[in-house]
């Protein structure tokens, strides 16, 4: 499939693996989108009844991994437009920094505070798992989005995309952008963020393939999800490494922290860049030749999916058992995948043709 076939709707098809790279999305529908097919069997938490009415004043937390920064943001915005949508209560709280058990104390007095739906993303699959089993006795409904935690620490997982489907998408474009040939690092955010480990171990199985056996991994650094420490990272880079091409960033904080340093540098247009990150903060990257081409997911709709997910839960219009059915406001309905998990639908690839359309 060519790089030029890129969606312009998120979320708005049925995935299969082979449609998760840059298949034209169709806008509009209420088509069933279908869940993440790997992994082991369904979560369950008592009986579904599909024909139960969503409840009204709900509270639903969202916990991102880390407060004030811009994705999650962005993310978190849309999950209260989906709460206001069903007359719920919205609450945003979270860490500063994105570190391993920094979310564990406000889980612990979300449950205090009763409330019905928590929302997260993991900054690590296990330490905060304690903490949710909790909040789950004590009646919460716990959905991840983003990054997950364990399967038996929640009982649904909005995911953006496969895993796979990211691995693919970030490999292609990096290959095209440094003619299939030569060193590339990537550039992460912290070492025990879940989906940022899963996309990595899967880029470095896709680059195994025939068509990439002339690109070399070189390293991967972490950036902590942090600006100015991305940005030394990324200098640290092409220092240790004068022969690098490319680098991935699949990260926001990081892809832009990135461009910002190769647009005041001489490897300007010489070493590619490529990565995850929102059309508002690339723009300027990519108007000015640093960047010419990078992918992401609509984050407003991600979070706007997982509220959806939480108050069908709460409402007990699901359980997250596999098979389960919902409707999610203006994305149309979806069904839960093996292991709780629901996916978003595929990324959008952004280039100088088509950037100024988004906004976000």
């Amino acid at each position: 499939m060519s790089a030029n076939q890129r969606g312009l709707r998120l979320g708005a098809t049925a995935l299969t693996l082979t449609a998760l790279l840059l298949t034209t999305a169709c806008g509009g529908t209420t088509r069933e989108k279908s869940g993440n097919d790997t992994g082991g069997g369904s979560q369950t938490s008592g009986a579904a009844n599909p024909d139960a009415q969503l409840k009204e004043g709900l509270k639903i937390a969202f916990l991102p991994k880390q407060v004030n920064n811009p994705y999650f943001t962005t993310s978190d915005n849309g999950g209260k437009e989906a709460v206001t949508e069903i007359k719920g209560e919205f609450k945003e709280v979270g860490p500063s920094e994105a570190s391993a058990s920094s979310q564990v104390s406000y889980i612990n007095t979300l449950s205090q505070q009763g409330m019905d739906v928590i929302v997260t993303s993991a900054n690590d699959p296990n330490a905060i798992c304690g903490a949710l089993n909790q909040a789950k006795a004590a009646g919460a409904k716990i959905v991840t989005f983003d990054s997950d935690t364990k399967p038996e620490c929640r009982q649904i997982f909005v995911n953006q995309v496969t895993a796979e489907g990211i691995a693919e998408n970030q490999v292609k474009l990096i290959s095209e952008q440094i003619g299939g040939a030569g060193e590339i690092a990537i550039l992460s955010a912290t070492a025990n963020a879940t989906n940022q480990n899963a996309w990595i171990a899967l880029m470095k199985e896709e680059l195994k393939k025939s068509e990439y056996s002339k690109i070399k991994l070189v390293t991967v650094a972490y950036g902590n999800d942090e600006d100015q420490k991305s940005f030394q990272e990324t200098q640290g880079l092409l220092q240790s490494y004068p022969n690098l091409k490319g680098i991935i960033s699949p990260t926001t904080v990081g892809v832009a922290a990135a461009a910002r340093y190769l647009s005041g540098s001489q490897y300007k247009g010489k070493v590619k860049l490529t990565g995850l990150g929102t059309p508002n903060q690339m723009r300027e990257f990519v108007k000015d030749g640093t960047v010419d081409a990078f992918a992401l997911w609509s984050p407003a709709d991600l979070g706007y999916l997982a509220a959806y997910a939480g108050a069908a839960l709460a409402s007990g219009q699901i359980s997250g058992a596999e098979g389960d059915k919902f409707k999610a406001g203006k994305l149309g309905e979806y069904t839960v995948g093996k292991d709780g998990v629901v996916v978003l639908g595929p990324p959008t690839v952004f280039d100088q043709n088509n950037i100024d359309q988004f906004q976000f």
